[in-house]
């Protein structure tokens, strides 16, 4: 099964371990859910130095490049920030779902049946 990409969105606003262990969390769900999470937040800390200001507008680019590529965008998280606003407002202009991971974790459970899981 091709699982569609989902880009993972959220309030980021604890410290690095923190964020970094969220983004594991709602990258799993999305997984299990059967999509490939995109999850910039996760990786992009890795080799990005957002206290240089090239390297936040890149990661930014980055960031929003695979936003492009997604086919859904998942919103993550109780608080919705002016990052989450910015990107829900790119996803609505590339004419890309914007739904919220409680939404689809209810949509797959309305799917299951006491059988086979469906994939």
């Amino acid at each position: 099964m091709k699982r569609p990409l989902a880009y993972i969105s959220a309030a980021w606003s604890g410290t690095e371990t923190e964020n970094m262990e969220a983004a594991r969390r709602y990258c799993r769900a999305v997984y299990e859910a059967g999509f490939s999470p995109v999850c910039p937040r996760l990786y992009l800390p890795l080799y990005i130095d957002d206290a240089i200001p090239r390297e936040h507008k890149d990661g930014v680019d980055m960031a929003r490049d695979m936003l492009r590529r997604s086919h859904v965008l998942i919103v993550c998280g109780g608080v919705v920030d002016e990052g989450v606003k910015n990107e829900i407002a790119t996803a609505q202009r590339l004419n890309i779902t914007a739904t919220t991971l409680d939404g689809i974790l209810a949509v797959k459970g309305q799917g299951e049946t006491g059988g086979a899981a469906h994939e």
